[in-house]
């Protein structure tokens, strides 16, 4: 099922603005913390190297992960959900036939 940005209410699009972002700002904060923790563990060069292959790494994945096309919303969500950046409870609002989509997908 393909969900267009026409399907999606105009509620629903701000329940979905603000679980997308409560994500994603969760996620960045814990890579913040993470990171300043291995920062100030570095000891020799190659602790450096390997922590720029670390966000390099995470740069990309996050920058795949986060993608805000309403058609993709369900999937991006059920990934989310599946990783603990969010909860199902914070998508109430969206159509039953959304949630349990993400729902479904999230337990693949």
């Amino acid at each position: 099922m393909q969900v267009s940005e026409a399907e999606w209410t105009d509620t629903e699009k701000t329940i979905a603005r603000t679980a997308f972002d409560q994500a994603y700002k969760r996620e960045i904060e814990a890579l913040l913390k993470r990171v300043q923790d291995e920062a100030s563990a570095l000891i020799k060069l190659d602790d450096l190297w390997r922590l720029h292959d670390f966000l390099s790494a995470k740069r990309h994945q996050i920058e795949g992960k986060y993608d805000y096309q309403y058609s993709a919303l369900p999937f991006v969500f059920a990934g989310l959900v599946k990783e603990g950046w969010l909860q199902l409870n914070e998508l109430e609002g969206l159509s039953q036939d959304k949630l349990a989509k993400i729902n479904s997908l999230a337990r693949m």
